[in-house]
C-alpha cells in the first residue's frame, strides 16, 4: 500500500468520505484545501457501468470547456506541403510532413496533440506503437484526423479535451487549473458531464453513472452528488 504524507492525511481528515458533496461545497472544498506551492490541476474521475471490453459499450468523445483547461497545448500537424503554411499561421507548434513522420520514428515527442490531415494517415499508421502508448496516434473519434486545420488548432489551444475510459471503465479528465474560479470550475465540470451523457454509448445497460470523484493533483478525492450535478444550471 502507498505511505501517505502527514500532509495528505491532514487534509484528508477535513473531507468526509461517507457525504456525498454538492457541486459547488465540493470545489470551495477541493479549492481550499490546497497548500502546495504551485497551481494544481483540478481533476474529475468518473467510475461508469461500461465494459469497455465490448465493442458498443465504448467512450471516446471530445468536449469544448468553456473556461479552458489553463494548460498551454503544443500542437503538432502533420501534413501535406501546400497545407504546412495555413497550419503555421493557426497556431500549430510543430509543422510538418514525411520529415516531421521521420522524427517522431526518431523520437521526437515534444507536443501534446498531433494532428493529421487524412492523406497523411497511411504515412503514420507506421508509427503506431510509438504514438499509441502515448494516447497521441490521430483518430477521427478523438477529433484530431481532419482537412480544417484552422478550426481544430484554435479549438484544442482554446480549451478542447478528449476524454476515454480506460480497461475498467474509468475516466480520468482534467477540467482545470486551482487558480480558476469555483464558477469557472463549476461551468467545466457540468458540460463534462452533459457530454458523457450526450455520448452514453449504444450498448449501456443499467447505472450508467457508479461514482465520482474530483480531486487536485495533490490532494484527497471528494465524492460528488451526480443527482445534483445532473440538476445543475449553468
Amino acid at each position: 500500500m502507498k505511505k501517505r504524507s502527514r500532509r495528505f492525511n491532514t487534509l484528508l481528515q477535513e473531507t468526509k468520505k461517507d457525504k456525498f458533496y454538492a457541486p459547488l461545497e465540493a470545489l470551495y472544498l477541493m479549492k481550499n484545501l490546497s497548500n502546495v506551492n504551485f497551481i494544481e490541476t483540478a481533476e474529475v474521475h468518473i467510475v461508469l457501468g461500461l465494459d469497455p471490453k465490448y465493442a458498443d459499450q465504448q467512450l471516446r468523445a471530445t468536449v469544448m470547456l468553456p473556461k479552458g483547461t489553463g494548460k498551454t497545448i503544443r500542437v503538432a500537424v502533420v501534413t501535406t506541403d501546400n497545407k504546412i503554411q495555413q497550419a503555421t499561421s493557426a497556431g500549430a507548434d510543430v509543422v510538418g510532413g514525411e520529415n516531421l513522420i521521420n522524427e517522431i520514428k526518431k523520437g521526437r515527442l515534444d507536443f501534446d496533440k498531433l494532428i493529421a490531415t487524412p492523406d497523411m494517415m497511411i504515412s503514420i499508421a507506421k508509427l503506431g506503437k510509438i504514438l499509441g502508448p502515448k494516447g497521441l496516434m490521430p483518430s477521427p473519434k478523438a477529433g484530431t484526423i481532419t482537412n480544417d486545420l484552422v478550426k481544430t488548432i484554435e479549438e484544442f489551444k482554446a480549451g478542447k479535451v478528449e476524454y476515454k475510459i480506460d480497461r475498467n471503465g474509468i475516466l480520468h479528465i482534467p477540467f482545470g487549473k486551482l487558480n480558476f474560479t469555483t464558477k469557472d470550475l463549476y461551468s467545466n465540470l457540468v458540460t463534462l458531464q452533459q457530454s458523457i451523457d450526450k455520448n452514453r454509448p449504444q450498448g449501456s445497460k443499467g447505472k450508467y453513472w457508479k461514482s465520482i470523484y474530483i480531486a487536485s493533483t495533490m490532494g484527497p478525492s471528494i465524492p460528488l452528488d451526480i443527482n445534483l450535478l445532473r440538476e445543475s444550471n449553468l
